[in-house]
């Protein structure tokens, strides 16, 4: 799927969900949308899609089979939803559809941490076996994968033994992924070198892409240069707006600092996909799309 051309990402779907008026205080987070209210979720998407982004992705990131049994949810209703994750956004793009651009729909995996909905996917290093790891995602990966998605996201990990799980839990599936970390100070969040994270998907061929999301602004410049030198990878980056979360006043505090000139320069550093993670809106997906149209500058030659 990838080209020579920059790709644009979407933002964060929750956020757009939040501000069209529903409460995702909810151990499912937006997954919950998938039964009960599902034509929010594409409208979410077609927004994204309207702003410039080039791939939907789904809202399937916290969503899993112990969550969705813990709200009376059969297993066979679970995979349901799961795919219907897929299908939502698969709608969106058909509605979008005539105007001749390419469009894919990428099915998100969040971490374990994600499910566990304590904030775990920030810490890593969940105290699990890499067996229990595979053992957990690879039936979403392989429930998502019977609807047909273009690609996975496998997004916000973080550390490495997680990643390394992911990857295998690929094996055989037959569809493509990215691989991001959410990061912090030039580390994974559970304080590994970039160097040893990006490592673990080198070898992988169905591992086409990766990067770094959910994390800071000011974090993403170094990562793209690590993933740059190290891997012979297509780089994907999206952060969040750089905007702190206050979970005892559960607001967000500070000001943005996701800028349209950030992005043009993580592009002219090496980065393919690019796109934001939480309170990055649609409107901010039109000027990052506008900016990369707009810019002369090319991607930089590999490092040798």
């Amino acid at each position: 799927m990838l080209t020579d051309e920059p790709i644009v990402l979407d933002g964060g779907l929750a956020t757009e969900l939040e501000a069209r008026g529903h409460d995702l205080s909810d151990a499912l987070w937006s997954a919950r949308l998938l039964t009960d209210a599902p034509e929010e979720i594409v409208a979410a998407h077609v927004a994204f899609f309207r702003a410039g982004a080039a791939i939907a992705t789904t809202a399937s990131y916290q969503a899993s089979f112990a969550g969705f049994a813990a709200r009376g949810i059969d297993r066979a209703g679970a995979a349901a939803l799961l795919r219907r994750s897929v299908e939502l956004a698969q709608r969106a793009r058909a509605e979008v559809a005539g105007d001749g651009r390419r469009r894919w729909v990428a099915a998100s995996v969040g971490p374990y941490g994600a499910v566990l909905a304590d904030g775990s996917e920030y810490r890593g290093r969940y105290g699990l076996s890499h067996r229990e790891l595979v053992a957990f995602h690879r039936p979403r990966l392989e429930v998502l994968a019977e609807a047909g998605p273009d690609l996975f996201a496998l997004e916000t990990v973080p550390d490495v033994d997680e990643a390394a799980a992911e990857v295998a839990a690929l094996a055989g599936v037959g569809i493509p992924a990215w691989l991001s970390y959410t990061i912090q100070r030039g580390r994974t969040r559970a304080g590994q070198r970039l160097a040893d994270a990006f490592a673990v998907a080198a070898d992988c061929a169905q591992v086409v892409a990766v990067g770094v999301n959910c994390c800071s602004p000011d974090d993403v410049a170094d990562a793209v240069a690590a993933a740059w030198e190290l891997t012979a990878k297509p780089v994907v980056v999206y952060p969040n707006s750089g905007e702190r979360w206050d979970p005892a006043g559960r607001r967000w505090t500070g000001r943005s600092r996701f800028s349209a000139e950030q992005v043009t320069r993580w592009r002219a550093a090496g980065a393919h996909l690019l796109g934001g993670c939480c309170r990055v809106r649609p409107a901010d997906i039109a000027r990052l799309a506008r900016s990369l149209d707009r810019s002369s500058a090319p991607m930089l030659d590999k490092p040798a």
